[in-house]
């Protein structure tokens, strides 16, 4: 069987299998689209049915998580952890939670993480897990006791050296520090089971910024490949989370104008450059809604609705919020804005039709698995330091991840000018770049 009857099989098998399961079917057949070079070359991944057995998770932990709300009422909800691929190191990814958590997202992420964990060069496999629980309107102590009775069953699956989740969506700082309090409780002291602590036991500088900065310091390259420099170019984003924050301070601490911010309500535009200190109080400290930022801002306005929408002079698009925020129309308002690149902050951010519409137009586009794997990155640099019981300045780790970001830029660059002869073709280089690593660690361990 040649590799284009191999994928085309494939494709129909996953086609039928992960019918139910749309999230995760889209990003099969995005990477699948990439890959056909590298089954060319070589037949032996197809002799070990390679694909078929990358894209099922070597494990699924699925719970139920009991908890009691501040009135005593006991609620319920459904939990994953994902256990994708642990061909070069230990299940690393995020938890997420959010009210649209199910398998299928669960998948598309953690099937995405592989091949972002790979691109880092550090040595972790990929995986993810969250909840369907939403920590909007929910107490402290609410929020306290679901991570509790989460963690009681998720700590039976996870360890230092196995599996190292992280925070996502829905899951910061205070999370993690009740998810591990609880894992230390039933466990002792083991701080390299988690990443995105707090500094005062075990964090890392610079975690908290990195995807953003990660995103931004890919946009660098990309722009230097064509030539230009961040410097004077105005910017939207998307988000008002982690990622969007940082990703606004590093772009304008370069040089750059970022004009929007948004959440899942609305958005707004700030013609004088996003206020961060203004920002990070109301998003990071008061926990408000995006439209605060715009009562109390005099350049702002707000607008209901999806920030893809609007119309506005911009150089870069930088989708930091969700999954398949982006479709068709926004991709084309996108165009006739102006946008010339995107880096992709959220997972997967584009869907299919919003894709091939910025690559028809001959925008430069920096895919997710490439674009922000910043965060990863240092979640495992926070690992080598919790191993060697020590902490590195945040300039120490700022400087390692923009060496991370310039590393994986030339990975996917690379990839892409040898198997597609297009240096610019990111999607397809940073796919491949991720997958070739992975599939030689998978050959070489035999059938696991």
């Amino acid at each position: 069987m040649n590799a284009k009857e191999y994928l085309q099989e494939t494709r129909q098998l996953w086609d039928k299998k992960y019918e139910q399961e749309p999230e995760f079917l889209q990003v099969l057949h995005e990477f699948v689209d990439s890959v056909e070079p590298v089954f060319e070359e070589h037949p032996e991944y197809i002799e070990a049915n390679l694909l078929q057995i990358l894209a099922i998770p070597e494990r699924i932990i699925e719970f139920r998580v009991p908890w009691m709300d501040d009135q005593g009422k006991a609620r319920v909800n459904t939990a994953f952890r994902v256990q994708f691929n642990s061909a070069i190191g230990p299940y690393k990814g995020g938890l997420r939670f959010h009210p649209t958590v199910n398998k299928s997202i669960l998948k598309f992420l953690g099937f995405e993480q592989i091949f972002k964990n790979s691109l880092t060069g550090l040595p972790i496999g990929g995986g993810k897990g969250g909840s369907d629980f939403d920590p909007k309107g929910k107490s402290d102590q609410e929020i306290m006791r679901f991570c509790q009775s989460f963690m009681t069953e998720l700590q039976k699956y996870i360890g230092p050296d196995m599996d190292v989740p992280a925070g996502d969506i829905g899951v910061g700082a205070r999370e993690v520090g009740y998810l591990y309090g609880q894992y230390k409780r039933l466990n002792g002291f083991q701080n390299g089971v988690i990443t995105g602590k707090p500094l005062t036991y075990g964090g890392s500088l610079a975690r908290t910024q990195a995807t953003g900065y990660g995103a931004v310091y890919f946009l660098n390259n990309m722009l230097a490949a064509k030539g230009e420099a961040i410097e004077g170019k105005r910017i939207m984003i998307s988000g008002a989370g982690n990622v969007a924050i940082y990703a606004a301070e590093k772009a304008q601490e370069l040089g750059a104008t970022v004009l929007t911010v948004s959440d899942s309500n609305g958005y707004i535009v700030d013609e004088e450059g996003i206020d961060i200190d203004l920002l990070k109080d109301v998003k990071e400290n008061r926990r408000e809604r995006i439209k605060v930022y715009a009562e109390e801002r005099p350049s702002a306005s707000y607008y209901e609705g999806v920030v893809w929408d609007h119309a506005i002079d911009v150089d870069v698009a930088m989708p930091c919020a969700t999954q398949n925020e982006v479709k068709k129309p926004g991709a084309e308002q996108a165009v006739k804005n102006g946008v010339k690149y995107v880096s992709e902050g959220a997972n997967m951010p584009l869907d299919k039709a919003a894709t091939d519409t910025l690559l028809e137009a001959g925008v430069f586009v920096g895919p997710a698995k490439a674009a922000n794997a910043g965060g990863v990155a240092v979640s495992a640099l926070e690992m080598s330091q919790n191993s060697q019981r020590l902490s590195w300045t945040f300039d120490e780790v700022d400087q390692k991840l923009q060496d991370i970001m310039d590393n994986i830029y030339q990975q996917a660059t690379s990839a892409a000018e040898k198997y597609t002869n297009d240096p610019y073709n990111l999607i397809a280089g940073a796919n491949i770049a991720g997958f070739s690593k992975v599939a030689q660690a998978m050959l070489s361990q035999g059938l696991v």
